[in-house]
């Protein structure tokens, strides 16, 4: 038993060596693709952030709405009902706008960009690049890992927008909350290093969810059956990487 442990511990710091590794070749790569194929990052934005709206803003507007519920349903006890709007804007902004959308970026996204690596690897149109002298890194994955990584800060942004309008649609529209009370609540309350907390978070995130993404789709086994575990392996790591580095983050900013 005691072996298995000390083999998988070497495995784990081999596997996050070269992750950082990894990281590092594709930001040195990252300034030339953007300089000379901005196309193809433009493009990547698109698919990971574009097509990722509608689940963010349907996500978005109901979690506000039950952020809405719960702030009336247990501040009306302490008859602070005006403060409903300043708990669900430092419930947006601080947590779960960059939380939320980070799991559903990489659930919707990072799915998308594991399995299209890995289905290129297992087709071996990555080994025909580089019989072309073409670089695989620098064509396919910076493209795709900078997509992920600008698109997630503004998918967290219109995430806590939308869920703002739903928290308000909730509050002031059907439980009677005063419209005036729950917005200067949030422009009284709300600081500008609790707005940076939050797009600190979702721009660690989007890295996070992105390279992960990205690193299991590149080194997937080329089988179907291979593509199907490195893309569950983006997602479940990713996840657990955004929540402890949620964690740490926020430690970091009381």
């Amino acid at each position: 038993m005691l072996q298995e442990i000390w083999y998988t511990f070497i495995d784990f710091v081999r596997t996050f060596g070269a992750l950082q590794l990894f990281f590092v070749r594709l930001l040195v790569n990252s300034p030339s693709i953007i300089m000379r194929r901005g196309g193809l990052v433009v493009k990547q934005i698109h698919n990971a952030g574009a097509l990722s709206l509608v689940i963010i803003m349907v996500c978005g507007f109901f979690v506000g709405g039950v952020l809405g519920l719960q702030g009336y349903s247990n501040l009306s006890k302490f008859n602070a009902e005006d403060s409903v709007g300043t708990f669900a804007a430092f419930s947006l902004l601080k947590e779960l706008g960059p939380v939320i959308t980070a799991l559903l970026f990489a659930g919707r996204a990072g799915t998308a960009l594991a399995s299209e690596i890995g289905l290129m690897k297992a087709t071996d149109q990555l080994s025909a690049m580089e019989m072309m002298a073409i670089n695989p890194l620098r064509r396919v994955l910076v493209p795709r890992f900078l997509g992920g990584a600008i698109s997630m800060p503004l998918l967290a942004a219109v995430f806590s927008v939308v869920g703002l309008f739903g928290a308000h649609i909730v509050a002031v529209n059907l439980l009677g909350v005063d419209q005036g009370a729950f917005w200067q609540q949030i422009q009284s309350t709300l600081e500008i290093s609790d707005i940076n907390e939050g797009i600190i978070k979702s721009i660690v995130f989007g890295i996070v969810a992105s390279l992960l993404a990205v690193w299991e789709g590149y080194n997937a086994v080329p089988t179907a059956e291979g593509v199907g575990r490195a893309t569950t392996r983006s997602v479940v790591i990713s996840a657990i990487s955004v929540l402890i580095l949620d964690f740490m983050i926020t430690a970091s900013f009381i």
